[in-house]
This record gives structure tokens, sequence and C-alpha cells, in this order.
């Protein structure tokens, strides 16, 4: 039983560094400046210590101007002073500018203010990124994830192991969660899940974005009709409101027969005026429709474009395997 326990205990072992070896070393990196940027406490907080920065300048500028009064009063009056008057006063600037220094030490210096206020405001961010960095590491089996941002020199790294954006995916989604019930966390969940597979894949970020552009087409067209008719609208109840104004005052009678013929004139006008609207309107109906049928030729070259662009993409990414495939071969061999 030992002997049969022993050799599967091996043959996982086997089977586990055959899968490693095959699968090869998965490598990430995060851009902790990118992140922090798109933090908005950090955006925040870091505008109120810049705040705080120039404040601390303004009183040095101030400090350094009082100190240049003195020593140009004290330059003026010189030859009017004593040898020991003459010290003292050197003594008072020099006390002042001794002071100055240690206020810009205290603020500014490697272990003023602003470095530990800085440290202080980046160290709970900084926590939660390592939290998920571990987390996406675990999830999607990274071997390495380096810091793009930190001492460590990257020569070149490929856009496509960049994982920031997943990372600030999860800080988001953990301050949002906060605020949810537990029917809209598994909604919220079930969501991320959709968008983490279109994130990992290239295919379907490509669909997605075709999708999301033919959306933006239609809205765009609807937006359009939408305002043709209520521009129709507008001239119809404008219309109807002359005729109902001209209908009342006939019914009032105030209008005298001179006028009635002139209203006959206007009635003519009013028709030849709906008859050209009506004109204007067929028109930009036939305008929105060209429109619509050049959007619909656009969107589908946009289509065919993409799809002639992920094709090549496709083809690109299997020659490149094919050739780390050889590659992994001539090293076996």
């Amino acid at each position: 039983m030992r002997k049969h326990f022993l050799i599967l205990f091996l043959a996982l072992i086997v089977v586990n560094t055959i899968h490693s070896q095959t699968r090869g070393t998965k490598v990430g990196y995060i851009d902790m400046e990118y992140i922090l940027q798109n933090v908005p406490n950090y955006t925040e907080a870091t505008v109120q210590l810049e705040q705080k920065a120039q404040k601390w300048k303004q009183e040095i500028e101030t400090k350094k101007i009082e100190i240049n009064k003195i020593k140009e009063a004290l330059a003026a009056e010189k030859p009017l002073l004593t040898k020991g008057l003459i010290e003292e006063r050197e003594l008072e600037i020099k006390f002042l500018e001794n002071e100055m220094l240690d206020f810009q030490q205290k603020r500014f210096g490697a272990n003023g203010d602003l470095i530990l206020q800085k440290s202080v405001l980046v160290k709970p961010i900084q926590d939660q990124v390592f939290t998920a960095v571990q987390d996406i590491a675990e999830a999607k089996r990274y071997d390495f994830i380096f810091d793009k941002s930190s001492d460590l020199t990257m020569l070149f790294a490929a856009k496509r192991f960049d994982i920031s954006d997943q990372v600030l995916r999860v800080l988001n989604r953990a301050e949002k969660r906060e605020e949810l019930t537990k029917k809209q966390i598994a909604a919220e969940t079930a969501k991320e899940s959709r968008e983490d597979a279109i994130a990992d894949n290239p295919l379907l970020s490509e669909r997605q974005k075709i999708l999301d552009d033919k959306k933006a087409a239609r809205d765009s067209i609807v937006a359009d009709r939408k305002l043709v008719q209520e521009k129709k609208k507008a001239e119809f109840e404008e219309r109807r409101q002359k005729m109902l104004s001209d209908k009342e005052d006939k019914k009032n009678g105030t209008v005298s027969a001179p006028t009635i013929k002139g209203d006959s004139k206007e009635s003519t006008s009013n028709a030849e005026e709906a008859k050209s609207t009506a004109d204007v309107t067929k028109q930009e109906q036939i305008d929105v429709r060209a429109k619509t049928i050049e959007d619909r030729k656009k969107m589908m070259e946009d289509r065919k474009k993409a799809l002639e662009d992920r094709r090549t993409k496709i083809l690109q990414q299997r020659d490149s395997i094919k050739k780390a495939r050889e590659e992994q071969l001539k090293l076996k061999q």
C-alpha cells in the first residue's frame, strides 16, 4: 500500500513538473505611478499636500525677503554704526538665516514633513495594490510580477504583460462593494467576470470594441431622427396655434372685410409656407436616410477592417507561438 502511494505521489510530482515546463514562465508588470494617478483618494490627498507645500514655500520666501531687507538696511546704516552694533546686527541676520534653513529642512528635507506625509499617504494604497497583485497572480498563475516605476531597470516591456488596469479594476471594485447590497454584489461579480474575460482575450476585446462602435452609430442615428421629429412637431404646433388664433379673431368679429381679404391672401401664403415646410421636412428625411445609409456603409467597412486586423493578429500570434515552440524544442535537444 505504501509502495503504491509513493508511486502515485512521485507520478503527481513528475506530471506537475512537466506541466510547469510546458506552460513556461508567466511574467507580468505594473506601473505604480499610473495606478496612483488613477486612484481618486490619492489624487485628492496629493492636491491637498501640494497646497501645503506651496504654503511652506511662501513662508520660506517671506523669510528670505525679510532677511534681505535687514541686510540692505545694515548696508545703508553701516557707516553710522559702531563695530559692536554691526556685529550685533550680523549675528541677528545669521540667526534668522539659520532659522530659515532649519524650517526649510524640516519641511522639505530627506526626513521632512513633505516626505513623511507622502509616505503616509501612499502606504495604505500600496498595501491595497500588493494585495490585489497577489490575488491576480494566484488567480491567473503568474510566476513573476514587477513594478515598472521601481528601481528595477526594464529595457523593454510589451503592453500585453501590463496588468495595471486589472489592479485598478480590483481596487475600484473593492471600494464599490462597500456600498452595495448582497444582490448587487452578486450582479457586480458576474459583470466583473465578463469584463475580466474580455480583458484577458484580445479577440473578445476587439469584438466588444466593434459592438460599442455599432451602438454609438445607432445612438447617433436615433438622436438625429429624434431631432428632426422634434423640429417638425414644433413647426406643426406653431402653425396650429396661428390657425386657432385666426379662428378666434374671426369669431369675436375683430376682423373687418378688407382684413378678411387680407386673411385670404395670408391663408394662401400660409398654404405656400406649409408646402415649403413639407418640402423641407421631406428633404430632411431624405438627408437622414442618406446619412443612415452612409453610417451603415462606414460601419461595415470598419467591421471588415477590424476582422482583417484580427485575422492578421491571429496569424502573427500563431507564428510567434510556433517560433517559440521551435526554440523550446531546440533548447531541449
